[in-house]
């Protein structure tokens, strides 16, 4: 805690694959065994098509098919069905004890979505819920949610489309919704934005959403955390997304 806020470390993974994602993930869950350790995984997925654990597991012919389109597949413990990660996508994965914020799954959720909200309306996008989990610009997706949570620790987390190459998402129902589409930032944008442009925004949004105090992981060299502002920015360089 710093002056009754969590304090939350934002570490950023740049690109990496999503099975390595998975063991970093981990790790920070553990670290909560010694006490509160929050953290912010911030990075981008080489091509790749994840399945949840709602209902049947997705057919191995049909996972095949999506191997040949030239990603990787892997199953995950989280909620939902299939989704897809690429480059140009900003995936978020809050490590968090909800012990410090609210000890309910439902509000956590609904938090994230509403942090995503929040970023899309300072770009000027009305971005909503619906009875789907994930946010939605009209009837497209720009935001898929999937966590899992154990003993309130939270893992896996969001993936908010910045200039993503659409086209992946053909291969698939996402999330197994029928009839519905996704769409970008860049997309409703009709100009580029980058994934590294809208990091500070969604450390903007998320501190407001959960009333939290973020550091910057410390560096290789194992300098001290570097504190970030309430508008998103670090207190002494730029936000960037390696």
């Amino acid at each position: 805690m710093r002056g009754g806020q969590p304090l939350v470390e934002v570490v950023r993974l740049g690109l990496v694959s999503y099975q390595e994602a998975l063991r970093l993930q981990q790790v920070y869950v553990n670290r909560h065994r010694s006490g509160p350790a929050h953290a912010l995984l911030l990075c981008e997925h080489p091509p790749v098509y994840t399945t949840g654990i709602r209902h049947k597991p997705y057919p191995e012919p049909l996972l095949d098919q999506l191997r040949l389109q030239g990603a990787d597949v892997a199953r995950a413990n989280r909620g939902g069905l299939i989704t897809f990660h690429g480059p140009g996508q900003l995936v978020c994965y809050p490590v968090l004890n909800l012990c410090s914020f609210k000890k309910s799954v439902r509000w956590y959720v609904d938090q994230l979505e509403q942090t995503v909200i929040a970023l899309c309306s300072r770009f000027a996008i009305r971005a909503t819920t619906s009875p789907h989990t994930g946010v939605w610009v009209g009837d497209n997706k720009i935001c898929a949610i999937g966590i899992h949570c154990g003993r309130y620790i939270t893992s896996h987390g969001l993936a908010l489309n910045c200039c993503t190459d659409l086209s992946w998402f053909d291969h698939i129902v996402p999330c197994g919704i029928e009839g519905k589409g996704v769409t970008s930032l860049s997309a409703e944008l009709r100009r580029h934005a980058s994934v590294e442009e809208v990091v500070p925004h969604l450390l903007h949004a998320f501190t407001q959403q959960f009333n939290c105090q973020l550091t910057e992981a410390a560096q290789d060299g194992g300098e001290s955390p570097t504190p970030v502002t309430s508008a998103g920015t670090s207190a002494l360089t730029n936000l960037k997304d390696n």
